[in-house]
């Protein structure tokens, strides 16, 4: 007797090699290889180069100690004083110790006011400012800007806590190459543990951080300086005049020293980690707040950078297209491509997706094996592979939904000026001026 399953290998035998090359071609010639053997090869000369570069790191470690130089640890936030306890207690124990640590308080309504100035008072934190009404993110990130001294400024978020070398090995780069001027901390999962959802997340992060980012670092390309741990040059900064309005600011100061000129690197070994949305309502807001910065940063305020100029840079160029080509339109591509998937195919449905998610499992356990080779958290996060067949459907389907919802509400109506993350008076004044 025939089984299902019968009929399904029969049906892919009979198909054979080049057809099935053809009716899953979005898979092998734009994903594959961008995500697997494009990585793969990076990051195989990236581990050739071990000696080499950890000779620099020691070199780099030398001339950090002697130069000893002070760092500025700003943390904005909005009803964080939950958080601030911890993250004070976690930087006590780092190893770099000359840092002043100053918090923004976002017009908190919670009792954040009380925390911080019984700990200022303590001589646990140097500064508490306060915004009486709240002006967003990047405001109080500006106003604690102005009052640091350090060399160089780290920018948290208060619910992170760090590996006990993380302020050290964010700020290396800094010491191995002069044109760097900003450099982003490696953010994991603290609380991957919670529920599937923030496993999913965890994985994902391996992806795209822990990996994707040493791949995009290593080529002269990296585009986003986390804003839950990045560390930058505060005479740059300051020249760049901080942090501009709107969700993505952190994509967008990135991409304001790059246009400096300036070199932007990612420490792998700097780890930070942080706390991930628990259900799948708060994870779209997340993301729809990044995705929109994508179409308002790069397609938008930044879209020069694609633009054959006077001060016209290749890499930075390269940067820009690569994160727009394969986010925003690869997605659009993908809707347009299982469409006409399933149309021309709709007696087969099962048979192709079965055999599509068949090679995406095989690819994601791919990836999550490489990713497993950098990690320095193997023993805890190898615990993953059993949630890695259901990164089809969080970053393959759900992810790729909300992104492409995202980008349509910012590219045809501007919504990232009326998102609550941001003070309707702030947004206003950022639409007026353009940014």
């Amino acid at each position: 007797m025939t089984t299902l399953w019968d009929n399904f290998f029969e049906y892919w035998y009979n198909m054979g090699f080049e057809k099935i090359v053809r009716l899953f071609w979005y898979f092998f010639f734009l994903e594959v290889p961008r995500y697997i053997l494009f990585e793969i090869v990076v990051l195989l000369i990236f581990v050739l180069g071990k000696k080499r570069r950890n000779r620099k790191f020691d070199m780099a470690k030398n001339k950090l100690r002697l130069d000893n130089p002070l760092v500025s640890i700003i943390v904005p936030g909005k009803n964080e004083g939950r958080h601030i306890y911890k993250l004070v207690l976690s930087l006590r124990e780092q190893t770099w110790q000359n840092y002043e640590l100053i918090i923004i308080d976002d017009g908190s309504s919670d009792d954040t006011p009380t925390i911080c100035r019984n700990l200022e008072r303590q001589k646990m934190i140097d500064r508490y400012l306060r915004n009486e009404h709240r002006g967003g993110k990047a405001s109080a990130a500006n106003f604690g800007l102005r009052y640091t001294k350090g060399k160089y400024i780290v920018h948290l978020d208060a619910d992170c806590s760090m590996d006990r070398d993380a302020i050290e090995q964010v700020l290396l780069p800094f010491y191995i190459d002069p044109k760097v001027k900003a450099v982003g901390g490696n953010v994991k999962v603290r609380n991957h543990n919670e529920n599937v959802l923030t496993t999913l997340e965890a994985i994902e992060y391996l992806f795209t951080i822990s990996m994707g980012r040493i791949v995009t670092s290593f080529l002269g390309i990296y585009k986003i300086v986390s804003g839950a741990f990045g560390a930058f040059d505060r005479e740059v900064i300051t020249s760049l005049g901080g942090w501009d309005i709107g969700p993505g600011l952190d994509g967008d100061i990135t991409v304001k020293v790059r246009k400096r000129g300036y070199k932007i690197a990612f420490a792998d070994r700097a780890v930070c980690l942080t706390s991930v949305p628990n259900t799948p309502w708060k994870l779209t807001k997340q993301r729809l707040r990044w995705s929109k910065s994508l179409v308002r940063f790069r397609l938008r305020k930044h879209f020069d950078v694609l633009l054959p100029q006077g001060n016209f840079n290749f890499l930075n160029f390269f940067a820009s297209f690569e994160n727009i080509f394969f986010n925003l339109v690869m997605d659009f591509l993908w809707f347009y491509y299982i469409i006409g998937l399933i149309i021309t195919n709709i007696e087969f449905f099962w048979q192709i997706f079965f055999f599509k998610l068949f090679l995406y499992i095989i690819k994601n356990f791919i990836q999550f094996a490489v990713a497993m080779g950098f990690s320095e958290r193997k023993s805890e996060e190898w615990k993953y592979w059993i949630y890695v067949p259901l990164m089809f459907f969080y970053v393959g389907v759900f992810m790729r939904i909300v992104r492409t919802f995202a980008y349509v509400l910012e590219m045809f109506w501007y919504s990232s000026y009326k998102d609550p993350w941001n003070p309707a008076k702030s947004s206003r004044q950022a639409r007026d001026m353009g940014i």
